[in-house]
């Protein structure tokens, strides 16, 4: 079999595709097809995983109670994480900032790692198990690109506590939570993270993360 060739207008729409893979916290009124939401986690099936043990696992939430049962938590949660900053100016910005879109998105995934994943007969993570997570960690980056090239955003949301999370949604008690994802159409879309927007965080170069040996 012949491998394509990816020529320099691909790879130039690429990089594109990479800058304006953004956060979203914000979602317009627009509902997701199904058609689309099938074709992404489809995609996300594409993802690399260690041994090819396929350990991820997609919970879609549609019970609109407990969707807001998850919002609550997030928000108790991020109440906690304001408090525990002692600079009250930084304290202050952090409570402007609008940290999850659970309530607005139009489609809301919990992603999981199977911990003993009946596929790959352990290959590779005797030394390593954290690989499994990993592997998770590729298939939601992988489904973030094809949701993207369809106009999709997601939110990941992270200030929660996995084990609330995990009892919310009567999961078995091998997975472990990596991702709650709010998925939609950016009210907003944009080619700059919104915490750097908001000043919070500026994106630093590249080569200041590079070491050589």
């Amino acid at each position: 079999m012949t491998p394509p060739a990816f020529d320099p207008a691909f790879a130039q729409q690429f990089e594109t595709l990479l800058r304006w893979r953004r956060d979203v916290r914000h979602f317009a009124a627009r509902s997701v097809s199904e058609q689309d939401m099938r074709a992404v986690l489809h995609a996300a099936a594409f993802a690399p995983s260690v041994g090819n043990a396929q350990p991820w696992r997609f919970v879609r939430v549609r019970s609109l109670a407990l969707r807001e049962q998850l919002a609550d938590h997030v928000d108790a949660v991020s109440a906690d994480a304001a408090r525990a900053i002692a600079d009250a100016t930084l304290r202050a910005r952090y409570q402007t900032l609008k940290l999850h879109g659970i309530r607005e998105a139009p489609e809301l995934l919990a992603v999981f790692s199977d911990e003993h994943p009946p596929a790959g007969h352990g290959l590779g993570r005797s030394t390593m198990p954290e690989m499994l997570r990993y592997s998770t960690v590729m298939a939601i980056h992988t489904l973030w690109l094809a949701a993207r090239v369809r106009g999709i955003g997601l939110g990941w949301v992270s200030i929660l506590e996995p084990g609330a999370v995990a009892a919310l949604l009567d999961v078995p008690a091998d997975w472990t939570l990596i991702a709650l994802l709010c998925v939609g159409y950016p009210a907003a879309p944009a080619d700059t993270p919104e915490l750097e927007r908001r000043d919070w965080q500026a994106r630093e170069p590249i080569a200041d993360r590079i070491i050589e040996r």
